[in-house]
């Protein structure tokens, strides 16, 4: 099993970033994948979850209607688009695998993935 996230990206305030994450190894439309995000002297910030099985998905209300999870089953990619960029929105943006049969409702600690990808780090900075 292998995440394997795109690379690091610089944006201005105010811009739009994409964030993908290649599943191999695995039926992709099996388990979930939620992306979270980790700031510099802070803990894991959850951001929100998809089910490649139907799209469906939900999300942290802390982005308030900025952020995006998409997945493509012909390439087995999520996405993540994250909008209206600011500063404290820099960190290191995980993809992660649930385990299956993992509950819909529940925000997991770290320790509740099994497989992660490498991280892409987001910097925003005018």
């Amino acid at each position: 099993v292998q995440l394997v996230q795109s690379g690091a990206e610089l944006r201005n305030p105010g811009a739009s970033v994409e964030v993908s994450c290649k599943a191999s190894g695995y039926t992709f439309t099996s388990y979930y994948i939620d992306w979270v995000r980790q700031v510099p002297g802070q803990g894991l910030e959850w951001i929100g979850r998809i089910d490649p099985a139907d799209g469906g998905t939900r999300y942290t209300e802390n982005f308030h209607g900025r952020v995006t999870v998409t997945a493509d089953t012909s390439t087995s990619t999520s996405y993540m688009e994250l909008r209206s960029l600011r500063s404290e929105d820099t960190a290191v943006y995980y993809c992660a695998r649930r385990p299956y049969g993992s509950s819909w409702y529940d925000v997991p600690s770290k320790d509740g993935y099994d497989y992660w990808g490498q991280g892409t780090q987001v910097t925003v900075s005018s």
